[in-house]
Order: structure tokens, then sequence, then C-alpha cells
């Protein structure tokens, strides 16, 4: 089985044909994700390219499907022009919906790529959410986790976010005791990914981050655009933020009434042979 791998600012995914694939895919992903006994990474990138836009299926490293991921998304995008299979503007059809992306190459196979990661997602049953009544936006709602009182406002871009807001970023003993506790609460009934968020300035927000089904990671493409909308959406900053990340910064702009654009850097490391046996 041949494979790609490739990070956007560290959070890195095995990237594989989807024919590849086995029809139960969830244990083999886990073997592709595993840093010990496989390739290493935050999530497997299934794609193909069908009448001039790419397809991805996104499966987490514990072997879940995600909807979607940002950064996988700049990845399979950057890998795809980098192999001349797609010119530098194209759409990436991930399960939530079309994604355009314009890629730029910046030589020694890092490119820079511009998504339209589409609009954001704000009542609270399309995130989903467990209120009632439903609510058109979910905005420091306070929950009990891990023993504590914490608000949280809850958006998605076609994957469940929520946004948790501290005056410094939290250590990792707090993300990994907080982060699972909210990622599984009841209040989210498809759980949920966690965006910790530290307000910088009116143009920059510094965020750490526990994603769904894979645990902490240095970087979220869709939880960084979440981490912006959220912070724009309780007065916090204005429409175009940096985003400081463990791995790197991105950069959001959510105009009014409009798609949430995310721009950010993408490298694509290597490319391998997998010889050993797999299950499925």
């Amino acid at each position: 089985m041949r494979f790609a791998k490739a990070h956007g600012l560290s959070n890195d995914f095995v990237l594989v044909e989807a024919t590849e694939a086995p029809a139960q895919p969830g244990p083999w992903a886990r073997r592709l994700c595993d840093r010990h006994v496989g390739v290493g990474g935050d999530g497997v990138l299934l794609h193909g390219v069908e009448g001039g836009q790419a397809t991805m299926r996104l499966l987490n490293a514990d072997g879940t499907d995600g909807e979607v991921s940002g950064n996988g998304v700049r990845c399979l995008a950057a890998y795809l022009v980098s192999k001349a299979r797609l010119p530098a503007r194209h759409t990436v059809l991930t399960p939530p919906g079309p994604r355009p992306v314009e890629v730029q190459d910046l030589g020694g196979l890092r490119y820079r790529v511009r998504t339209d990661l589409g609009p954001a997602i704000l009542a609270s049953e399309a995130i989903p959410v467990a209120i009632d009544p439903p609510q058109p936006r979910v905005v420091d709602h306070l929950l009990e986790a891990a023993g504590r009182r914490v608000a949280v406002t809850a958006t998605s871009l076609g994957n469940p976010h929520c946004a948790v807001f501290s005056e410094e970023p939290p250590d990792d003993r707090s993300v990994a005791t907080l982060g699972p506790a909210l990622e599984s609460h009841p209040f989210f009934p498809r759980r949920t990914n966690v965006e910790f968020v530290t307000v910088l300035s009116r143009e920059r927000i510094r965020v750490r981050f526990w994603e769904r089904g894979v645990g902490p990671t240095r970087s979220s493409g869709t939880g960084a655009a979440s981490a912006a909308v959220a912070a724009v959406l309780s007065g916090r900053v204005d429409r175009r933020v940096s985003v400081v990340c463990d791995g790197g910064v991105l950069e959001v702009e959510w105009p009014e009434a409009g798609h949430v654009v995310q721009m950010g850097e993408v490298e694509i490391l290597f490319e391998g042979d997998w010889l050993a046996r797999l299950p499925g």
C-alpha cells in the first residue's frame, strides 16, 4: 500500500488512496496512526480525484469517522497539487460539503493554502448541542465538567466545537483533564472538539486544542477557525484574527454574513510503501 505523510502546523496525517481502505477501516486507521507500530498521525485522509475535484474522508486516530479537518483539507490539496493531479485552485469534497482551496507553492514541498471553510453553524440543533428550548446561538453557556463550572461557546464548521476562554493558556495537565471531560459531555450528542482560547488582542488569540477522537494536537484548522468565530460571537475580537497554535499561526477571517476563510501553511513530508500486514 502506497501512502504519503503531511502536516499542517504539526497536525499530521497519513494520506491513502480511498481504494486502498478496507470496508471496515477503523482498526486499519488506528494501526496507521499509531506512533510506535504505524506511520504515526492524528488521522488518515482517504482521497481520490473525481470530475476535477478532490474527495476526502477523514478517519481520526481512534478509527472513528471525522466530518472534516481544516488542516487535513489543506494537506490533501497541497499534496494533489504537488503531484500535478489538480490545479492550484480546486475544490475538496468533504462529507459536510465542498471546500474550495487555493494552493501557493512556497518551495521545498511547503505550501500556503487558502480555504473557504463555509458558513459558521451557530444554531444549537445544527451543531448539535442538547439544550431545550433550542437556541440560535450558544455563547458562554455554563456546564459542569471535570469537577468545575465551565462557560462554553459552541459552534460548528461541519464538525462540532466548543471554546473555553481563559486569561492564560492552560498547561498540558489541564488540557488533558478538561478536554476529554468536555469531548464526551452529554451536552454534545456527537461529542465535540475543544478549544482553550486566550485573547491576546482584538486581532490575535492563543489557542490550545483537544480534538475529538484524537486527543491533544499542536494545531487544528477547524478548531482555530471555530475559536475565532466563538471569540467574535462573544465580542472579544474583530472579524480578522491571527490564531496562535502550539504548532504555528493560522489566519482566519469571518466577514459579516460571509463564509469563514482560513490561510495557513502545510508541508509534504514523505511517501512510502506499507509492507506489514494491516487489520481488515
